[in-house]
C-alpha cells in the first residue's frame, strides 16, 4: 500500500511541476484564487521555483528504486535518499510559512503529506533493518 501511496505522490509532484511550467510559458490561465499565497510576488516565484531540483529529484529516485533498479541495495539507497528529500521539501515549505505567519489548509495539507509519507516510510524501514 505504501508502494502506491508513495507512487502517487511523486508522479503528482511531476505533474505539478509539468502544470506550473506550462502555467509560467502562459499556455494555460489559472485564476488568482487557485494560485498560492503572494504568487506574484518575485521573491514568492523564486521560492517557489526554488522546490523545483528537490521535488523532481525526490519524484525521480523514488520511481526509478521502485521501477527500474534489478539491486535491492541501489533501490534501498535510492528510496532512501527520495524520502529524506520528501520530507524536506514538505519541512522547508511548512517551515517558511509558519514563519511568514500564512497558512492555507490546501498547501499545508500537501506538505505535511510528503512529511508524514516520507517519515512514516522511514521509520518503518529503519525498524525493519537487521
Amino acid at each position: 500500500m505504501t508502494k502506491w501511496f508513495l507512487t502517487i505522490t511523486e508522479v503528482g509532484m511531476l505533474l505539478y511541476w509539468a502544470f506550473a511550467t506550462i502555467v509560467v510559458l502562459n499556455w494555460i490561465y489559472v485564476p488568482p484564487e487557485y494560485m498560492y499565497s503572494d504568487y506574484q510576488n518575485p521573491l514568492i516565484v523564486a521560492w517557489n521555483w526554488s522546490f523545483f531540483p528537490l521535488d523532481v529529484l525526490f519524484a525521480v529516485l523514488g520511481l526509478t528504486a521502485r521501477f527500474f533498479v534489478q539491486s535491492r541495495s541501489k533501490e534501498l539507497i535510492l528510496s532512501t535518499l527520495s524520502l529524506g528529500l520528501m520530507f524536506c521539501a514538505g519541512l522547508m515549505a511548512v517551515s517558511f510559512w509558519i514563519i511568514q505567519g500564512s497558512f492555507d489548509p490546501f498547501w499545508w495539507g500537501i506538505n505535511i503529506w510528503l512529511m508524514a509519507l516520507s517519515a512514516f516510510v522511514l521509520s518503518r524501514r529503519l525498524t525493519h533493518l537487521d
